[in-house]
């Protein structure tokens, strides 16, 4: 009597597990940086904010190249950085000062956290969208995830190096976190930096520039961390301009394109529609 052939497990290959696990690391990271607010150990709650934006651009590179994208990951990516840049940035700047606004404290703390869900579930829905003009994937709409968090807390990164009142003013940080949440859901283009290319003439300044940025991150992070949210916050203005200054170079040529097109979508000789003389 022939046996018949076992069927065998499904599995997977660990090296396609590991953008998940890196998520699930800047999860953690992040819901840490509440327990350290609880304990107002304010320094490595934004710390672990930190931590947590640098794995969540560790995540998506890594499943790129191990080719470990799945739309598991995606939804716990999206999971991942509501909790990491949408509740704990609230809670943390709630439980530095915000609370004793007591209700509107909290309801500023909500507005941001829901601005970020918003946010996250419009990008979902966008990501694949075919309809898009293809120069878009240079852009997001809206300021993401995890820029959003370092902005909501930068009045308390500003803190470490500066004692300026106003930074610890609750009606202050209510409504800077009501700004950046606008920025969220906002429909303003920002730089996406992910599929940026460098020419080659550039590749060694871009080198020395690096390794001046790390050397200051290593002495003085706070500043480094300030400088860098404040150069986001200016690059906004630009974004926006290159974004409709692309969108002026694409409308005339889609204007040519229905032009020559018949109504069946087919162009006709000389670039001449069916009916012109």
């Amino acid at each position: 009597m022939i046996r018949g052939k076992r069927r065998r497990l499904p599995v997977i290959s660990i090296s396609k597990l590991i953008p998940n696990m890196i998520t699930v690391m800047a999860l953690c990271a992040g819901l840490s940086g509440v327990r350290f607010a609880l304990n107002e150990q304010w320094s490595l709650a934004v710390g672990a904010i930190a931590v947590a934006a640098i794995l969540d651009t560790l995540d998506g590179s890594m499943a790129r190249l191990l080719k470990g994208q799945s739309k598991f990951g995606a939804e716990l990516d999206s999971l991942g950085d509501f909790i990491s840049f949408g509740v704990s940035p609230a809670l943390i700047l709630f439980l530095w000062s915000t609370h004793d606004l007591k209700s509107f404290g909290w309801m500023a703390a909500l507005f941001f956290s829901t601005c970020m869900a918003l946010r996250l579930a419009r990008f979902n829905t966008k990501a694949d969208d075919p309809t898009l003009p293809p120069f878009t994937y240079r852009f997001f709409t809206g300021v993401p995830a995890p820029a959003a968090a370092g902005l909501g807390l930068l009045p308390l990164i500003l803190s470490f190096e500066a004692d300026f009142a106003f930074l610890h003013q609750p009606h202050f940080l209510a409504v800077w976190q009501v700004v950046v949440g606008l920025l969220m859901v906002s429909q303003v283009p920002t730089y996406s930096f992910k599929g940026a290319r460098v020419p080659q003439k550039l590749v060694l300044p871009l080198l020395i520039v690096f390794g001046i940025c790390v050397a200051w991150l290593v002495s003085a992070p706070w500043q480094f961390f300030a400088a860098l949210l404040f150069s986001y916050l200016v690059s906004l203005p630009f974004s926006y301009r290159s974004y409709l200054r692309l969108q002026r170079t694409v409308e005339p040529e889609s204007e040519t394109a229905d032009e020559t097109s018949d109504p069946d979508g087919k162009v006709t000789p000389f670039g001449k529609a069916k009916g012109e003389n």
